[in-house]
């Protein structure tokens, strides 16, 4: 078995990618993003293919949808090839594996697209009116303080705290979470149009999954929950086929985002809601594995600390990589257990949707 999956920085995740990939005999093509990582490297979502070019069923795997991430879906790519995972497609299956969706994002420790942008807000019709979010809109100001000393974050702090004690901290998740359209310097912003990774990710359908009559998917986050547990999230509502396909192939476990039942707020723009129209010819069955990783209110307050930090900081100072070791810690849990549930929970879900789409293509 080769060393660890898992990697300190995006650069070396990308080597690793690469080198399992090239190993395994898949195809590689690359997709290069405009700007550059802070170590003035190259940066691009790499796909690794493997099975025939046109075949009928193919499981989609893709990290770092939000930036950072990318440390875990990254390394459960990477042990999925090492494992020779692929040797169990039949002759009509493939799979593409989507390394780094938002390049950016992994390298420079941030959650968020180069735009500011939330790559899950912002899969919506930019034509129609946008969502509207007034709680957030008042929240607004003490979500991203003009400074972050240690007043200015107990006094922001306090302000979010007492939205909670009076509405429920369920509602302040759904204000902060749920996506917003008006602050493009705030956090979980959906954009005011598709940005580099969406139609990147677009592309990739478009290129080479036209031929697939069913597509399983899995898409790798982090942040909420139980340290190291993946709940298996559906966007789909429980009353729908993609809802009861999902929980055919990966158990009764599974949660249905829009349905209320995850531990994630309801979504606008997530971009597994938003597969099936852009794969309409296909069958599309997408979960997206969300581990835990440390309490919410450090999550909040990683993505606070950072989002200030691109708005009136710098980056490469002394303050900015404290608060970058803040954010990945937020999303990263370096241990050997945390990597270790990582691959094994990974390793069961493509199993089984490997097993799903075998059914699929024999019916």
């Amino acid at each position: 078995m080769a060393g660890s999956p898992f990697s300190a920085t995006y650069a070396e995740a990308r080597d690793k990618f690469l080198a399992a990939a090239t190993e395994a005999g898949a195809s590689l093509s690359a997709y290069v993003h405009p700007q550059r990582g802070p170590d003035g490297g190259e940066l691009a979502t790499d796909v690794a293919w493997v099975g025939p070019a046109d075949a009928q069923a193919v499981l989609v795997m893709v990290s770092g949808t939000h930036g950072v991430e990318g440390h875990c879906g990254s390394g459960a790519q990477v042990d999925w090839l090492h494992r020779g995972e692929y040797a169990r497609l039949g002759p009509k299956l493939a799979v593409a594996l989507v390394h780094a969706i938002n390049p950016y994002g992994f390298a420079w420790s941030r959650r968020v697209t180069h735009e500011n942008v939330d790559l899950n807000r912002n899969f919506i019709d930019f034509t129609k009116p946008l969502p509207q979010n007034p709680a957030y809109d008042g929240l607004a100001a003490a979500v991203k303080p003009l400074t972050w000393t240690e007043t200015a974050r107990n006094e922001s702090r306090e302000i979010l705290l007492g939205y909670a004690r009076e509405h429920g901290f369920p509602a302040l998740v759904q204000a902060m979470s749920g996506g917003q359209y008006r602050h493009s310097d705030g956090i979980f912003y959906g954009g005011s149009g598709p940005t580099w990774s969406r139609r990147t990710l677009e592309a990739i359908f478009r290129e080479r999954l036209s031929a697939a009559s069913d597509v399983g998917i899995i898409d790798y986050h982090t942040g909420l929950g139980p340290e190291g547990y993946a709940e298996q999230i559906v966007s789909a509502l429980p009353t729908s086929d993609e809802y009861r396909r999902a929980a055919l192939w990966h158990g009764l476990a599974v949660a249905s985002q829009s349905g209320g039942e995850s531990v994630s707020a309801k979504l606008a723009g997530d971009w597994l809601d938003a597969a099936p129209g852009l794969l309409g010819h296909a069958r599309v069955t997408g979960i997206a594995l969300e581990y835990g990783t440390v309490e919410s209110n450090q999550v909040l307050e990683a993505l606070r600390a950072d989002n200030w930090l691109h708005a009136h900081g710098d980056p490469l100072s002394a303050e900015g990589q404290a608060i970058k070791a803040q954010i990945r810690a937020a999303f990263y849990v370096d241990t050997q257990v945390w990597h270790g549930m990582v691959l094994g929970q990974s390793l069961i879900a493509g199993r089984q949707a490997i097993a799903g789409l075998t059914r699929a293509v024999a019916a």
